[in-house]
C-alpha cells in the first residue's frame, strides 16, 4: 500500500510539473501565430530568426556549423535543444534502471505500444503522401508523443485515471522519445566529417572512462559534454544526438552507496551542539565558529553525495528545460504563416499526413499493438484499467508538439528552398491541429470511460 501510495506522490508532483510547462507551451504557440502573422509583425518575427550568434575566442567561433555562423533558429534548434534531449536521455537512462522500463514485465506494453505508435504513423504519412519525394521526407513526423501536452491532458481527470494507465503513458512517452532519437541518428545525419567524428568518439571515451573510474564531479561531464556538442555537430550528425549520448555517460550510481553517506551524516550531526532558540531569536540568524562551518560544510558535502549525478543533473535541467528551452522553441518554431492558407490546406499533402498521422495513426497504432500483446498473453492490461479506458489514454498519445515539430524542422531544411518551406509550413499546421484534435477527442473519450468523481458531502 505504501508503495502505491509513493507511486502516485511521484506521478502527482511530474504531472504537476508538466502541466505548468504545458501551459507555457500554449502561451508560446499562440504568441508564435500571432508574430507569425500580424501585418505588423510578420516580416520582424521571420527576420529575427536568422541573426547571427556567435561566440568568438581569437578566429575561433563555438557557435559555427561547417564554417557558418549559427542564426538564432539554430542556436535554438542546435544548441538549446541539446540540453532537452540530455533530459530525455537521463529520464530513459533512470527508467531503464529503475524505473518503469527496468523489467521485462514492466517495459513490454509501453515499448510495443510505442513500436505500433511510430509504426502506424509512418504508414498513414505514407499513403496521403506517396509518389511525392519531397513530401515522403517527413514521414517521421507524427512519430512523436509530446509528454508534457499528453499528462496535462491526462491530469484534467485528477484521482479519477488509474496509477496504471498513468504509469502506461508516461513510460510510452519515453519508449517513444527513444524511439524518436534513433530516427534522428539513423536519418537525419548529413554526410560525415571522419575528423570531427573521430574526435567525438575520442570525447565519449574519456566521458566512459570517468564513469568507471568514479569521478562524480558533475563539472566534468558537463565540460566534455559541450566539446562533444560542437564535434557532433561539425560531424555530420545531429548534434542533439551529443545531449543523449552524454546522458548515458553519466554515472546513475554512488560512490559508497546510501547507507555509508546517510550513517555518515548522522555522526556528524552527534556533533553539533544542542542550542535552545527563544521565540526572539527564530528568524535571527546566528553567528557560527569556524568548527560549525567546517562541521557544516561535510554536512552539505556527504549530503550531495547522496544524490547520483544523474539525478542531480535530470533535477537542476528541469526547470530550464521546461520554463525556458521548451517554449523558446516553441515560440520560435509554432509560428504557422497563414498567408495563401485556406481552410483546405490541411486536407491534402504534408498537413494531411501529419493531422491523421497523429490523429488516427497514432491511435490505432499504439492500440492494436497493445491490445494484440494482451491478446497473445506477452502483457497485462495496466493495473486498474479496461479496454474503454485504456483506449481512450492511446487517443491522447496523438497529441505530438516538441519533437515532432523538431523532425519537422529536420525533414524541410531551409535549402529545400521555397518548396521545403512551404512543407514545412503545412508540417506545422498538421501537427499544431493534429495535436489538438487528439487532446479533444481524448478528453471527450476520457471523462466518457473513466469512474465519476465522487461528490464531496
Amino acid at each position: 500500500m505504501n508503495e502505491k501510495n509513493n507511486i502516485e506522490s511521484s506521478f502527482s508532483g511530474l504531472i504537476r510539473r508538466y502541466v505548468s510547462a504545458s501551459g507555457l507551451l500554449i502561451i508560446a504557440t499562440v504568441l508564435a501565430l500571432l508574430f507569425a502573422n500580424l501585418p505588423a509583425t510578420r516580416h520582424l518575427f521571420a527576420w529575427l530568426w536568422e541573426q547571427p550568434v556567435s561566440l568568438s575566442i581569437g578566429g575561433f567561433n563555438v557557435f559555427s556549423h561547417g564554417g557558418h555562423t549559427l542564426t538564432l533558429m539554430d542556436f535554438i534548434n542546435d544548441f538549446l535543444m541539446f540540453f532537452f534531449f540530455l533530459s530525455v536521455g537521463l529520464e530513459i537512462k533512470r527508467e531503464v534502471l529503475c524505473g518503469e522500463l527496468s523489467t521485462r514485465q514492466k517495459a513490454m506494453l509501453p515499448i510495443i505500444g510505442a513500436c505500433g505508435g511510430m509504426l502506424m504513423p509512418v504508414i498513414v504519412f505514407f499513403c496521403v503522401c506517396l509518389g511525392h519525394p519531397l513530401m515522403e521526407r517527413g514521414c517521421a513526423i507524427p512519430m512523436a508523443t509530446d509528454i508534457a501536452f499528453s499528462l496535462g491532458v491526462l491530469s484534467m481527470f485528477g484521482k479519477r485515471v488509474p496509477i496504471g494507465l498513468k504509469i502506461f503513458l508516461a513510460a510510452l512517452a519515453v519508449a517513444d522519445d527513444l524511439g524518436g532519437i534513433i530516427v534522428i541518428a539513423l536519418f537525419y545525419s548529413q554526410g560525415l566529417a571522419w575528423p570531427y567524428l573521430l574526435a567525438a568518439v575520442a570525447v565519449v571515451a574519456v566521458l566512459l572512462w570517468g564513469n568507471r573510474h568514479e569521478v562524480r564531479v558533475k563539472a566534468f561531464y558537463m565540460s566534455f559534454g559541450l566539446i562533444l556538442w560542437y564535434l557532433v555537430m561539425n560531424s555530420g550528425i545531429h548534434a542533439t544526438i551529443a545531449g543523449v549520448v552524454l546522458a548515458f555517460c553519466i554515472p546513475a550510481n554512488l560512490t559508497r552507496g546510501t547507507r555509508y553517506y546517510m550513517e555518515y551524516i548522522r555522526e556528524y550531526l552527534k556533533e553539533y551542539p544542542d542550542i535552545e532558540f527563544s521565540e526572539a531569536d527564530r528568524n535571527r540568524a546566528m553567528v557560527l565558529d569556524k568548527g560549525d562551518i567546517q562541521l557544516l560544510r561535510r554536512i552539505e558535502k556527504a549530503s550531495d553525495q547522496l544524490i547520483s549525478p544523474l539525478q542531480d543533473i535530470e533535477d537542476q535541467l528541469a526547470m530550464p528545460i521546461n520554463y525556458v528551452v521548451i517554449p523558446l522553441f516553441a515560440f520560435a518554431n509554432a509560428g504557422v504563416d497563414f498567408t495563401g492558407m485556406s481552410i483546405g490546406s490541411l486536407f491534402h499533402g504534408v498537413a494531411l499526413g501529419v493531422f491523421l498521422g497523429l490523429l488516427v495513426g497514432k491511435f490505432t497504432g499504439v492500440l492494436s499493438a497493445s491490445w494484440l500483446s494482451i491478446k497473445l498473453g506477452w502483457c497485462q492490461m495496466p493495473e486498474g484499467g479496461n479496454w474503454r479506458s485504456f483506449a481512450s489514454v492511446c487517443m491522447i498519445c496523438g497529441i505530438g508538439f516538441t519533437v515532432s515539430m523538431f523532425i519537422a524542422a529536420l525533414s524541410y531544411p531551409a535549402h529545400l528552398g521555397t518548396d521545403g518551406a512551404d512543407m514545412l509550413n503545412e508540417a506545422k499546421l498538421g501537427i499544431l491541429c493534429g495535436t489538438l484534435a487528439s487532446a479533444l477527442v481524448g478528453a471527450f473519450m476520457l471523462n466518457a470511460t473513466l469512474p465519476k468523481a465522487e461528490k464531496e458531502g
